[in-house]
């Protein structure tokens, strides 16, 4: 097989589709130099920083998961998994149990099942052909190619319940909390204190921080705007005169604005075992929602660009990497303990989940669909087989566009850490 037909069909299969004989399986002192240098560096980044080790644990443990469920249900539908490793790259050490092969590789980056002819351009012994993926039934093609997003929407409300038993679950409310007062500034002047909670302006009702910015960003300078909050309780009327941001490095240079610093409200409801259970299946539909917008966001390359060149500063649309959210879970950690790493981690887990669902090769996604277009494409009980061979440029044009979001990322979760001030 040469280098390039080889890259294709792992790029199509998701991982490595070259077979090593028993006599050849990855061991030895090097294998294990390279493990416990794996195990070494878990461990320094335990004594280093708790909250970074339980939120990298968890993000391995949600990789082997996904993993686990492409394997569970391929050798449940019949289909043959040889390979089942944790990271890419060169083997460090793997042991071989059946007909599988399981280990660790060198880079710790993600895991992968190989299950055999994944596609049409899977060679496979004509014996085995009956075991393939491409193979199989509809049902089962697409049981297995999910199987991995499916797990993490378990994960996902598993983590969720045990948020709600030990801790409630805590939902946000209509308004702004103010959490900053510019001393100089026009809401400081209007009598806008610390703790107020903005409920509206000039009418318009506030549902959160952005909605607020908006309001003000709404009029001009120089504007007297009405800004209604609560105050230990109790409803105020204030009147605000609208300044100017003269801050010329900022993307918001030269637009009203009042001077505050504010956070969303939110509200604790405790939870029974009932309760926790239906809220933390529940809740997975609006989280799913918003990770579908928030892919959509930061895929699109004008964003991309306005956060590297400093002329956005908006979190929603911002490219970001494992790095970037290993860095906020120190300080959720610090403000939550591990049931707000438990929080963030189910977050996590549905965005995979959804992510990965993107119709789009070599994401599972673009395995569904590849599946589904051949269902569609089927006449007559004769079985259609896509030329994904046709997909690479597709495939490649993907993989291009995600090393890009992911280097842009890592880019700004280490030059401007989200969080770090």
């Amino acid at each position: 097989m040469s280098t390039y037909n080889r890259f294709q069909g792992e790029v199509m299969a998701g991982g490595s589709v070259h077979e090593q004989p028993d006599d050849e399986l990855a061991g030895g002192w090097r294998g294990a130099l390279g493990v416990l240098g794996i195990v070494a560096l878990l461990a320094w980044l335990g004594f280093t920083n708790i909250w970074w080790f339980a939120f990298v644990v968890g993000v391995l443990v949600a990789v082997f998961m996904h993993e686990l469920g492409h394997f569970l249900t391929a050798r449940w539908t019949g289909m043959k998994a040889t390979q089942f490793f944790i990271g890419f790259g060169p083997r460090l050490w793997s042991f071989r149990r059946g007909e599988t092969e399981y280990g660790v590789r060198a880079l710790p980056l993600g895991a992968f099942v190989r299950i055999i002819g994944m596609n049409s351009m899977d060679e496979v012994p004509a014996a085995e052909e009956q075991r393939t993926y491409r193979a199989q039934t509809y049902p089962k093609r697409m049981l297995v190619i999910t199987a991995g997003s499916i797990m993490h929407v378990l994960m996902a409300i598993a983590l969720l319940f045990t948020v709600y038993i030990v801790d409630g679950e805590i939902v946000q409310r209509d308004g702004a909390a103010v959490t900053f007062v510019e001393p100089s500034g026009p809401a400081f002047s209007g009598g806008l204190r610390e703790g107020d909670v903005v409920t509206a302006l000039d009418g318009r009702t506030v549902t959160d921080p952005a909605r607020l910015g908006e309001l003000v960003r709404a009029n001009s300078p120089g504007d007297v705007v009405t800004i209604e909050v609560l105050r230990d309780g109790r409803p105020l009327a204030l009147e605000v005169g609208l300044g100017a941001n003269i801050d010329e490095s900022s993307a918001l240079f030269g637009q009203p604005y009042i001077g505050v610093g504010s956070n969303g409200v939110f509200e604790t409801i405790e939870h029974g075992v009932a309760g926790a259970a239906v809220n933390s299946v529940t809740d997975i539909f609006p989280v799913a929602w918003e990770s579908t917008k928030g892919v959509i966001n930061v895929l699109n390359p004008v964003n991309i660009i306005g956060h590297l060149s400093g002329s956005t500063d908006d979190i929603s649309t911002r490219p970001t990497t494992l790095v970037g959210v290993t860095g906020i879970s120190d300080d959720i950690g610090q403000a939550q303990g591990f049931i707000g790493i438990l929080f963030l981690l189910a977050v996590l887990n549905v965005f995979v989940g959804v992510f990965n669902m993107f119709p789009l090769l070599p994401l599972d996604g673009g395995h569904a669909a590849i599946a589904t277009y051949e269902r569609l494409r089927e006449r007559g009980g004769k079985r259609y087989y896509a030329d994904v061979a046709k997909l690479m440029p597709f495939a490649m044009a993907v993989i291009t566009v995600l090393l890009f979001l992911f280097m842009a990322g890592l880019y700004l979760d280490i030059t401007d850490p989200i969080g770090g001030g």
